[in-house]
């Protein structure tokens, strides 16, 4: 307790603010892989993490591709800072569609926030120099050019699937609970079967949906998917590797 009788929510350790939500089967995928990929023996030594898991953020969908939807960017903002206000060292945002509004976050903020797009193609330059890349993603990412702005400066080029309502119902598909069923797992295969019939040499995950259904995916390509990376990057910065 602090001398005024309020709590002090500064940990003596790293704690990772989560703005979730977005979808709440996306942010719950994301907190499971950083349990996974953190060498733990035991409770402790886990990621302390912050959860505001808020599917009442307004629609990206809604605002990015319908055109008639509420900006998600005040919601995001104001997220970002009661997770600042209750110590967070950083923020992290498993949604890639959500990052059209990551100015939003971090102009709220005084604390990081990262950004999914960059870690990504980074370890997709470490790993593929030079690859062509077929990003699996909603069709609002292609819209917004959320990828393009990133891929010249590592030497990389993107390839997107020709038939991008397939993507979204996919999409749609997790969101409503339905990832798992066969028309679901073909139209995801048949999606990354698109892009590697345009030349892309990896696959990476680009919607947090589906990383959710990542082990129904059936293909012998390399695969990046967005959550991991970002999972992987959070044990690493607390010290959890």
């Amino acid at each position: 307790m602090t001398h005024s009788g309020h709590i002090d929510t500064a940990p003596d350790h790293p704690m990772v603010g989560v703005l979730g939500g977005m979808g709440p089967d996306a942010t719950v995928a994301f907190m499971q892989k950083v349990i996974e990929v953190t060498p733990a023996q035991d409770d402790i030594d886990h990621v302390h993490m912050l959860v505001d898991n808020n599917p009442k953020v307004p629609s990206r969908i809604k605002a990015l591709i319908d055109g008639d939807g509420e900006s998600p960017g005040p919601v995001i903002a104001a997220m970002a800072r009661r997770l600042e206000r209750a110590g967070c060292t950083f923020l992290v945002m498993p949604c890639n569609t959500a990052h059209y509004y990551w100015r939003d976050a971090q102009d709220a903020v005084e604390i990081p926030v990262w950004h999914i797009v960059e870690r990504t193609l980074d370890v997709v330059a470490e790993r593929m120099p030079g690859a062509r890349v077929g990003l699996l993603c909603s069709p609002a990412l292609r819209k917004i050019g959320l990828y393009e702005g990133f891929v010249e400066a590592r030497g990389l080029s993107l390839v997107y699937p020709d038939d991008e309502d397939r993507v979204l119902e996919v999409i749609r598909a997790v969101k409503r609970g339905e990832g798992r069923h066969p028309e679901t797992r073909d139209a995801f295969t048949r999606a990354a079967e698109d892009v590697l019939s345009q030349g892309a040499e990896v696959l990476v995950l680009a919607c947090t949906e589906l990383s959710v259904i990542q082990d129904t995916l059936h293909t012998d390509a390399p695969v990046i998917d967005t959550v991991t990376v970002l999972a992987e990057g959070v044990t690493a910065a607390t010290g959890t590797s």
